[in-house]
């Protein structure tokens, strides 16, 4: 890990809410954002953002989401996914983040990553298969 990741970096994202980001049980003029989806978003925006704060065979993984979801967005609409490192203690990084539809917030929560070496969470990976039998 490089010693640019620190406390308080910043980082946005525009996305487009398209239907693949959309629950679809409530027909067409139900369409919005689904909850699983702006984790996930907000999951990508940290791991591509720490991309560039970290070492060749460094990647990261997520541990914990803690999200509101606190206003629905329609089919068509544009969020912007703001993130913010509020600590770096060793591999462990928090972010606080928000998501904002140009008219309300409609997310906020904490999202905990964990910077790895790809090759050893291979070789564990491996190691794993190999006692469930899937090797």
């Amino acid at each position: 890990m490089k010693a640019s990741l620190k406390a308080g970096l910043e980082h946005t994202r525009a996305l487009a809410v398209d239907e693949e980001r959309c629950i679809g049980f409530m027909g067409r003029e139900g369409m919005v954002y689904a909850t699983p989806r702006m984790v996930s978003d907000v999951e990508y925006t940290c791991r591509d953002f720490l991309l560039a704060h970290l070492d060749a065979g460094e990647d990261s993984v997520g541990a914990h989401v803690s999200i509101d979801h606190l206003a629905a967005t329609p089919l068509g609409m544009q969020v912007e996914v703001k993130v913010r490192v509020t600590e770096v203690d060793r591999r462990r990084v928090v972010f606080e983040f928000s998501v904002h539809d140009g008219i309300d917030e409609c997310g906020r929560g904490k999202h905990v990553r964990f910077v790895v070496e790809t090759a050893k969470t291979h070789e564990r990976l491996a190691a794993k298969r190999a006692r469930a039998g899937l090797s």
